[in-house]
């Protein structure tokens, strides 16, 4: 008996790297997995060569498994909808839900166009958006359901070049909690996830310095693979206490991840004033205040 037997995963982006990797886990596990994947370019554009995502189907079916392979873009409306179609009349119900689609298109703040703004939002956030929207409904109606949502440390530390990615990536966190909130009394519950690995989407990082080359030597030691368990996990029954929460998992390690709260306070009883503001309170936070970490000035240890 495996911790999904009976039940119906959704992995979307599933045709490569972590999200081809969690789809296998799911059906080891015994789940039933729509494999989605546009098959496209890392822009989000273009066409790739072959199928991605019926050849992971492929893989499930050659070892016993169920899937099937669907092609809709999750930043529509109607993609998210038939994804979740696809799930109920090829396999009767949906359980899991796991945002993992993404594109990237980075590039230093000063020089990013809306164009390049809005095809990342609308792929990573409106995208987790429209995927856990269509299968809400259907996890109220039957009183459970698993939502795991991929973040990155690119949004909840920091990176050059990636404002959009950043913005939707911690913008998914906000989704994911909002989710876990408003469908506890369901049953349903909602977690982010940061994944660490090497994969298509962080293998153009310039290697022009030695810096920048042991850099990614170390980024090349992160295997896609080790993210499916922890995500398998989470949206199993035994994982069924486990929402609102954002973690990360990096090779063998799994991390718990803070939430932002309040960890000083100015208060006068007199109101404040920008020039009363300027003279008390910038100096009594300064020394609480966040550097401009990058998510390599956190994480400076190899791989465990």
């Amino acid at each position: 008996m495996g911790m999904m037997d009976g039940k119906v995963a959704l992995v979307t982006g599933a045709g490569r790297g972590v999200g081809r990797g969690i789809a296998l886990e799911f059906a080891k596990a015994g789940a039933a997995v729509v494999v989605n994947d546009l098959g496209v370019a890392l822009s989000g554009e273009g066409e790739s060569e072959g199928s991605p995502a019926e050849q992971v189907v492929e893989e499930i079916r050659n070892m016993g498994g169920k899937a099937v392979a669907n092609h809709d873009s999750v930043a529509e409306w109607e993609g998210g909808q038939a994804m979740v179609r696809d799930a109920i009349d090829n396999f009767g119900r949906i359980d899991a839900v796991v945002n993992n689609a993404g594109n990237l298109r980075d590039m230093f703040f000063h020089k990013m166009g809306p164009d390049d703004f809005d095809a990342v939002i609308a792929v990573h956030l409106k995208g987790s958006f429209n995927t856990s929207r269509a299968a809400a409904p259907l996890f109220k109606e039957q009183g459970s359901g698993a939502y795991v949502h991929m973040t990155s440390t690119s949004g909840l530390v920091g990176n050059f070049g990636q404002a959009n990615y950043a913005a939707a990536k911690l913008g998914i966190c906000g989704l994911s909690k909002s989710i876990a909130l408003d469908m506890q009394r369901f049953g349903v519950r909602s977690n982010a996830v940061a994944p660490f690995a090497w994969t298509r989407m962080i293998d153009s990082i310039p290697t022009d310095t030695p810096e920048q080359q042991a850099r990614v030597e170390g980024l090349k030691k992160l295997v896609p693979e080790k993210i499916a368990p922890f995500c398998v996990a989470l949206c199993s029954d035994a994982g069924k206490d486990v929402t609102g929460q954002i973690f990360g998992v990096r090779n063998n390690e799994i991390y718990l991840f803070s939430q932002p709260r309040p960890i000083k306070t100015a208060h006068t009883s007199d109101g404040w004033t920008p020039e009363t503001v300027a003279e008390r309170v910038f100096d009594q936070f300064r020394a609480d205040f966040y550097p401009l970490h990058r998510s390599g000035d956190v994480f400076t240890w190899d791989p465990v």
